[in-house]
Formats: structure tokens, sequence, C-alpha cells
């Protein structure tokens, strides 16, 4: 079987505009959660965001053009932009063999309310043209390939939160069963709108600690009441190891394991079961290596948080088995469909560094998660093996395994 590894890295959030500017802030346990702007919350029973601040999309598609495409698309162009100067590919490299892996849980939300609004105070003629390819999910993978001219396999994943993640292994299966040489993987969101918070607000999934929203999002604290929406993106360039070592790239990692299922339970609460069956999967493909770090799902939901520590336990044959686990979403928020790749980057610049970024705003234990979540800042440690783990609404479940080269 084909060897993929990683060979570019890109990712925009709440706290950093590029990859080394977030793995640093997130590093250092800064907190891009506060107040919304994007819009007036103030009728609104959660008022707080991590949302990506002092963008000008107009940096990376000309200003004239920056209306045709939604945010997350924005977002998405500027990640893939950096992850492709970061792999320096040659000038004659195949464009025809080249690939586009990409993941959104929602896409366009921003502009389908802003549609809706428009059709109802104004009539459908006022409807802009560039709604509908602006919009929609696989638009990110189109502007994507227009940008850099990948003419390979151009799909998305649109599984909620696991998107990101799914991205990546439905690259991995795409050059493994040589569909393609390589493959750029990115996936965004930007659903802090109106409907977007109101909508996960109903459910009553999103914390409400609008008076400190630095402490919002607390991943496996006894005092966790819901996860914060944050937005970004994330690019990954993949190819195979054989392409990657005769052109002297810069490797990050090898893909050596990745494990979907379905919890077939219930449309919103997790199960422990699905969670499990993607771990063990993605476990067994990586030959049951030994893992240095997990980065967690870890929302800040009282049930996916305990159900999260119990199925690494159950995968590892106990709590003494469990290497350290942490969750970056106290930083940045759920990022939802692009929470995947943004961990991804940020487990594979954790490998390169030898540094566990920290789980923020862990005060409290709770008895049902008990393993290590690095709570005391971030850790110096030798990173070989590394896992990363995501769930969506749904059911749906995916997890990868990185190996140090």
């Amino acid at each position: 079987m084909k060897r993929v590894v990683v060979t570019g890295l890109g990712m925009i959030n709440s706290v950093g505009h590029d990859k080394e500017s977030s793995f640093k802030a997130i590093c250092d346990g800064e907190c891009g959660i506060d107040i919304i702007t994007i819009f007036d919350p103030e009728k609104f029973s959660v008022k707080i965001a991590g949302e990506v601040k002092d963008f000008d999309p107009a940096t990376v598609m000309p200003p004239k053009e920056v209306k045709k495409a939604d945010r997350f698309i924005h977002l998405g162009l500027k990640a893939a932009k950096e992850a492709m100067e970061d792999a320096a590919l040659p000038e004659d490299t195949d464009m025809e063999r080249f690939g586009i892996s990409a993941g959104s849980g929602i896409g366009g939300l921003p502009s389908i309310e802003k549609s809706s609004v428009i059709l109802e105070t104004r009539g459908p003629r006022r409807i802009s043209p560039f709604f509908i390819p602006g919009a929609l999910v696989n638009m990110l993978g189109g502007f994507v390939s227009i940008e850099h001219g990948t003419k390979g396999p151009n799909l998305s994943s649109v599984t909620a939160c696991a998107a990101g993640t799914h991205a990546i292994s439905e690259a991995v299966k795409t050059i493994i069963c040589g569909g393609a040489d390589k493959m750029l993987v990115v996936s965004a969101e930007s659903a802090i709108t109106g409907v977007g918070v109101g909508g996960f607000a109903a459910m009553k999934a999103l914390s409400t600690r609008n008076d400190d929203p630095k402490h919002a999002s607390r991943p496996f604290d006894a005092n966790r009441d819901g996860f914060v929406m944050g937005e970004g993106a994330a690019a990954l360039v993949l190819e195979t190891y054989e392409d990657a070592v005769a052109r002297g790239a810069k490797i990050y990692g090898e893909i050596i394991g990745f494990g979907e299922s379905g919890d077939a339970n219930h449309i919103t609460t997790p199960s422990l079961d699905g969670p499990a069956r993607a771990m063990k999967a993605a476990y067994k493909m990586a030959g049951e290596p030994k893992l240095d770090y997990v980065n967690a799902h870890g929302t800040s939901t009282p049930v996916n948080d305990k159900n999260e520590t119990a199925a690494l336990k159950d995968l590892l044959g106990g709590k003494e088995n469990c290497p350290p686990m942490s969750s970056i979403k106290g930083q940045i928020g759920h990022c939802l469909g692009a929470a995947g790749g943004i961990e991804a980057v940020t487990c594979l610049m954790a490998m390169r560094d030898g540094i566990i970024p920290p789980t923020i705003n862990y005060e409290t234990p709770d008895e049902n998660c008990d393993l290590d979540y690095v709570t005391e800042g971030a850790r110096k440690a030798d990173l070989n093996i590394v896992m990363s783990n995501s769930f969506g609404f749904g059911g749906t479940n995916g997890v990868l395994i990185f190996k140090k080269i």
C-alpha cells in the first residue's frame, strides 16, 4: 500500500491568521473567544464565539470577486494558499494528477441567511446570481481548484464536525487507490450568524457564559456547559512518501491510520460505541502502535467529553495505558467542519516541535473525565505517533493517526 505523507500546512482561526502564529498562541493558552461582533447578539441567549478578526478577503481574491464567495471559502483560500506555498511544489507538477478534498459542516450559511431575508423583504428578483455558487459546500473545493489549477479529483465531505477529518482520510484513500498523486485538503467553516448561533443555542448545545467568554469553553472540566462556536480553516498538502523524498520535500508526518464509524443511535447525542469503533479502526490500521498524544474532539459538552474519555480507556485497556490527551477548543472554540483540519495541522506541528498544546480553563475535576489532559500549560514531549479525533452530529466519526518521519 502506498505511504501518504504531509508536506504542506496552513491554518487560520481566532488566535492566528497563519499556522505559526496560530500554533504559538494555542500553545501559549491564548483564547480567541469573545463577544460576537459579526452580528448584533443582544437578543440572543448566547453572545460569544471565536471569530476570525481583521481578516481581509481581498488578500486572497480580487476585491471585485469577493462577493461571489461566502466567508468560509475566503478562509479556505487563505489556508490553502499558505499550505501550497509551504509545500513548495516544483513548477512541472502534473496538475491532472493533483486533486482537492474539501470539508465543511454547513457551508455558506451567511449567504443563505442573507438571501432568505432579501427574498422576504425585497422579493425573489433581488437575490444575487452569486448566491448559489458562492454558498454550496463543494464550491470550497471549486474555488480552491480554480485558484491553484488542480485538475485531479475534486471531492467534498459534508459530515458535520467530522468533515475536516473525513476530508483528509478521503484524500489518503484517493492517493492509495491511484486516483491522484497529490491531494490538497481544505476544510473551512464560518457559521457565526444569527441562525447559526440561534440554532445551536436552541438545541442547548452552546455555553451561556456570556459574562466570561475567555473561560466559557472548558473541555473536561466538571462545570463545562456546552461548546463555543468558532470559525476558521486549515489546509494540508498530501503526496506519496516516494514523491516527497524524491523531490526533497519537508515531511511533517505520515498518515498511518484512519478510522470511520457511524453511531446509529441519535441525531445529536453522541454514543460511546461509535467513537470507540472509529478509534479502534484507526489504531488497528496503524498497527496498534504506542500513542504519544491524543488531540481530543473535546467539545466542552458534558456527554462528548465523558464518552471520549471512556472510549480511549476502552481502546487502550485502561486509564494507566492512556497517553496525554488535550483539546484546543478552549482556545479557539469549536470550528465545526474545519475543526478536524485545524486539529490535524496542530498535531503535525506538535510532533515537529515536540510540544503538546494545553487544555485551558480546566479548574474542577470531573470523576468521569480522569485522564491526563495537560492542564498545567503546554508540555514538552517526544512525540512520534499522535491521534486526532472528530465526531459529528448524525453519529459520524473520524479518527486519524500520524507518525513522525
